[in-house]
């Protein structure tokens, strides 16, 4: 008997649906390109949902790879490329058959899409997936198999599948949080030791990893029902712990795990209303604050320090009176004090309750990281078991209980207890931060809290009268041999540091041009610093006092030793910074104990950050020209700060080289200072490169007591290519268990000490070479230069 026709038809059909996307599609062809500039044409989906292609970054010379939503007012992007920092200008896609090929301005490739065989074409499908066909229309590759941050209707995520977040609202960067389908087919979202990939424990589960495989989870579903689901290995499905929701057609979904650690489904309606916004429909946790619940290790939502309330699933962050940001433009990255605190910080010849004030916060904790708890205790004995104890920067008490702190604090939220903060007295909180509140237990208390903000407001309008006055007369003593930029620095009088150092009594170190001593200034907080005293009689001294004003007087940040002020009275030339107490980064490196790979990793990644803020992030940018380990400094939290900018050179706006004179250290001088052309900021990429080497080895860039080990660049380059990366680190095993980490950075320190400058990458470019957001090839070319000038 002949059979219908109609079951068949339906078959085809069935097995022409992976297809029909293709059918209706403009495809890629081989040879295809696109640039990064600001007029540059993306590679369109049919219905112009999507476009793939390079995203300007806020009317920036900066892209993204990416796909994004091309047919709403708000482009958000779903997907990019290489999880990097932003690509230049000028920057280029490739489609050919081994795949899409992401090189640099000078064509250099940073990012490949590695199919699993000949590519034919590319497509920009409606659903917002980014494909690589071969010539059967087999999918060799495709976005939606490589999830950055986001996951669409009709993606799937396997087992072993992950998002990551943001770093923050507009850095794209890895950031702290990832979601995991784990290989045992649980949901789960995790908090990460960033800048590494290491995850803690996780903060939510779906709770469908089960010993037998067939009732595990299998597969995490996005439908086009706009529904995300766990399907189980018998097909079973499990929903996840939020709300149903009721799926409109002419509405787009999405589903992100957003920069702060919350994994929200969005809609937003393709007819465009004036206005609209992303609508969140649905969130995992409901309240991340006390979602990250880890007692031993981790920041919390907030960071090091700060404090997270939750509105509506949506947290913010605040810092403790007395505290600011750590990065003013990022409010989840932790808070610090604006105060010097510790033990051996004061000379102990003050009572604690004349250096200290205390400020309760009613409702806010920090529960993990107790180092003592005393009781039965009343509140006064708790404020005083704090007050007296150097180590305690805050004490929570709890009715009967007082638990003592140190920073850095943890897992800040809103929850039962009273925060007891210890702050120096004068301390204010920083320009626009958020109010609190103040617990009103104690008539005798809101006295003193009214009296002291009397005060206040009584000191901060004398105070700048006085220094009007006193500045004023300095300026007109000053003003006939002044050639220094006008800066907001403080001109200090010879006296004033005299009385600060004790007659230049405590000597921290010297260097060609002068001496430095601690000092302690006698008015405001009385503030530790390094004041440096230049020998006027050399004219070398004179334009190393004028260089290191000029430079960095209007420069600020973290990982740049801070100018505070000056003196130029008379024949005295005085230059006054902010205190570093863990001395330079030669003497951690070069001294016992071996510094551990971590905190050099970090080290080594402030002192890239900083020169990038030189080069790129200034009004004009700044060569340092003497970049070595001596001119590194460590504070009080092991940050590394570039310090001396006795040699700096600052170029004009929009210049990009110089000529000058031959300037540096011996052994970390870039070679083209001796070949009379102009120099660029290429110099400071090749003294960095030098330190790395140092930094990774913990060697000196020459160890001249030892024949084989007598250049560092050249040894090091021997021990990678013989795959010796243990006695390169000398068996450091945290080093050489991080191996993957150790190989990259090693390569970039190779590239960075390239002999031609055209080929040393830029700060911006080490930095994503060392957190691993590009690849470092081998470099091609093995010619280094070590200098003996």
């Amino acid at each position: 008997m002949a059979s219908s026709p109609i079951p068949n038809l339906f078959l085809l059909l069935l097995s022409l649906l992976p297809f029909l996307p293709i059918f209706s599609a403009s495809n890629v062809t081989l040879g295809s390109s696109l640039s990064a500039n600001g007029n540059n044409s993306p590679w369109i989906s049919p219905s112009v949902d999507f476009a793939f292609g390079f995203y300007q970054l806020n009317n920036t010379n900066t892209f993204l790879l990416a796909i994004w939503y091309a047919n709403i007012p708000d482009k958000t992007i779903v997907w990019h490329a290489n999880t990097t920092n932003p690509v230049q200008a000028g920057s280029n896609v490739e489609l050919t058959a081994s795949g899409l090929t992401l090189n640099d301005p000078n064509g250099q490739t940073i990012w490949t899409s590695q199919p699993n065989g000949t590519v034919s074409y590319g497509t920009m499908l409606d659903a917002g997936n980014f494909v690589l066909s071969d010539t059967k229309s087999n999918f060799v590759w495709e976005s939606f198999s490589y999830p950055t941050d986001t996951i669409l209707p009709t993606q799937i995520l396997p087992l072993g599948g992950m998002l990551y977040s943001k770093f923050s609202e507009t850095n794209y960067s890895k950031g702290r949080f990832e979601l995991h389908f784990t290989d045992g087919g649980d949901l789960e979202l995790n908090p990460v030791a960033w800048p590494s990939e290491l995850p803690y424990a996780p903060y939510y589960s779906s709770r469908t990893d089960n010993s037998n495989s067939s009732e595990s989870g299998f597969q995490l579903v996005f439908s086009q029902s706009a529904d995300i689901y766990v399907v189980k290995g018998n097909g079973g499905v499990v929903r996840l712990s939020w709300q149903n929701i009721a799926q409109n057609p002419n509405n787009y979904y999405r589903a992100t795990l957003d920069f702060d650690g919350v994994f929200r489904e969005y809609t937003y309606a393709k007819t465009s209303v004036s206005g609209q916004s992303w609508s969140i429909v649905r969130h995992i946790p409901d309240d991340i604050c006390m979602a990250l619940t880890n007692p031993q290790v981790g920041s919390g939502a907030c960071g090091f320090n700060s404090y997270c309330r939750a509105n509506g699933g949506t947290p913010s962050c605040q810092c403790p009176f007395g505290y600011s940001f750590m990065d003013p433009n990022n409010n989840f990255g932790g808070c610090k004090p604006n105060f010097p605190q510790g033990c051996g910080v004061d000379d102990g010849t003050k009572k604690p309750e004349d250096v200290y004030d205390l400020v309760e916060i009613q409702g806010v904790n920090w529960p993990f990281g107790d180092y003592e708890s005393l009781g039965p205790y009343n509140q006064t004995q708790c404020e005083q078991a704090c007050l007296n104890d150097c180590l305690c920067d805050v004490a929570i008490f709890g009715g009967t209980i007082c638990w003592k702190k140190k920073l850095p604090l943890f897992n800040g939220r809103m929850e039962a207890g009273l925060a007891i903060i210890k702050v120096r007295k004068g301390s204010v909180p920083p320009s626009g931060s958020s109010s609190f509140p103040i617990s009103n237990s104690k008539k005798d208390k809101q006295i003193l809290l009214w009296s002291s903000g009397s005060v206040n407001v009584l000191l901060l309008v004398v105070i700048p009268l006085m220094f009007f006055s006193i500045r004023w007369k300095r300026s007109r003593k000053a003003e006939h041999d002044s050639s220094v930029p006008e800066t907001n620095l403080h001109l200090f009088t010879f006296e004033e540091l005299k009385e600060a150092t004790e007659g230049f009594k405590d000597e921290l170190g010297s260097g060609s041009f002068g001496i430095v001593y601690k000092g302690v200034l006698k008015f405001g907080s009385k503030k530790q610093v390094a004041v440096k005293k230049l020998d006027k009689s050399t004219q070398e001294g004179e334009r190393e006092f004028k260089a290191e004003v000029s430079a960095i007087g209007k420069t600020h940040h973290k990982n740049l030793v801070q100018l505070l002020g000056y003196c130029q009275e008379g024949p005295h030339r005085l230059l006054v910074y902010e205190f570093m107490s863990n001395g330079s980064l030669a003497n951690f490196l070069f001294g016992l104990p071996r510094p551990d790979w971590y905190q050099r990793t970090q080290m080594a990644l402030g002192i890239a950050r900083g020169l990038v803020y030189l080069h790129e992030d200034c009004n004009a940018p700044i060569i340092h020209c003497d970049i070595k380990p001596e001119n590194i400094l460590i504070d009080q939290n092991f940050t590394a700060r570039i310090s001396d900018f006795g040699l700096a050179k600052s170029l004009l706006l929009n210049q990009t080289r110089t000529h000058t004179g031959i300037r540096g250290t011996r052994g970390y001088v870039a070679p083209e200072w001796f070949k009379n052309v102009p120099v660029t900021v290429k110099v400071d990429v090749y003294s960095f490169g030098v330190m790395l080497l140092e930094i990774i080895c913990c060697r000196k860039m020459a160890e001249f007591g030892e024949e084989e080990k007598a250049i560092l660049t050249d040894w090091a380059y021997d021990c990678y290519m013989n795959g010796r990366l243990d006695i390169l680190v000398d068996n450091d095993q945290a080093a050489i268990e991080d191996k993957v980490t150790l190989g990259r950075w090693i390569l970039t320190a190779f590239w960075c000490i390239q002999e031609d400058p055209s080929k040393r990458p830029t700060m911006k470019m080490v930095t994503q070479m060392l957190e691993g957001y590009v690849d470092v090839p081998i470099p091609t070319s093995t010619s280094f230069s070590y200098s003996s000038s």
